[in-house]
């Protein structure tokens, strides 16, 4: 028995062809795109950590001096400042000094501001072995950031919020002392974690010794 409509039938089944294999070249491409980012993190993570020291037992250099740049170290070609922790997702990832779109499909990058004045603002993709599952994140989780002199800097999520993706001032404004940032998956919004310093690391930096 013949279907009905041969040839419009003939052309849906050609072009539900097409869609389905559209997608799965993009869901492919996606899942390609994504482990290489993730790969990518892992081997600048392995480079970083050779070449910076051990977080350091609470001296800080940025004490006597919050407006000096952030020093970085060089790994295959690109500058970064550190590398950040976030246990309750998993994840620990190196910080570029600055961002730009190809930068960030290796790594997390420095949008604006620093660790040392408490404005630091980080802007990664929404890789999940990036910042693709901030929104996970809950009041109170701790966020660790190190810089590459060995300074540790501890952080506990105070705020998570969408903004719209042209907030470039909202983004910018406030008083928190480390923001996360990453598209949403239709990339009309952003998914933004504020974060303030912990207690325990401000006593720490406060130490008399460190008092010039």
């Amino acid at each position: 028995k013949e279907p009905p409509c041969t040839e419009p039938y003939a052309r849906w089944c050609e072009r539900s062809a097409n869609q389905l294999m559209v997608s799965l070249l993009l869901d492919w491409y996606n899942f390609w795109d994504e482990k290489c980012a993730g790969d990518e993190a892992g081997k600048a993570l392995e480079k970083i950590a050779s070449l910076c020291p051990a977080p350091s037992d609470g001296k800080r250099e940025q004490t006597f001096n919050p407006q000096m740049d952030m020093p970085v170290v060089e790994a295959d070609g690109y500058l970064y400042i550190g590398t950040l922790e976030i246990p309750a997702l998993g994840l620990k990832l190196p910080v570029m000094s600055s961002w730009s779109y190809p930068k960030m499909k290796i790594a997390p990058c420095r949008y604006t501001g620093s660790a040392y004045l408490d404005n630091l603002i980080l802007a990664a993709h929404n890789y999940s072995t990036h910042f693709g599952r901030l929104g996970e994140l809950t009041k109170g989780d701790a966020v660790i950031f190190t810089d590459t002199v060995g300074n540790q800097f501890f952080y506990q999520v105070d705020e998570i919020t969408r903004l719209e993706g042209t907030a470039v001032e909202e983004m910018e404004a406030g008083e928190w002392d480390l923001t996360l940032f990453t598209c949403t998956l239709d990339s009309r919004s952003r998914i933004t974690v504020r974060c303030v310093r912990t207690q325990e690391d401000e006593e720490e930096s406060m130490q008399p010794e460190l008092i010039p």
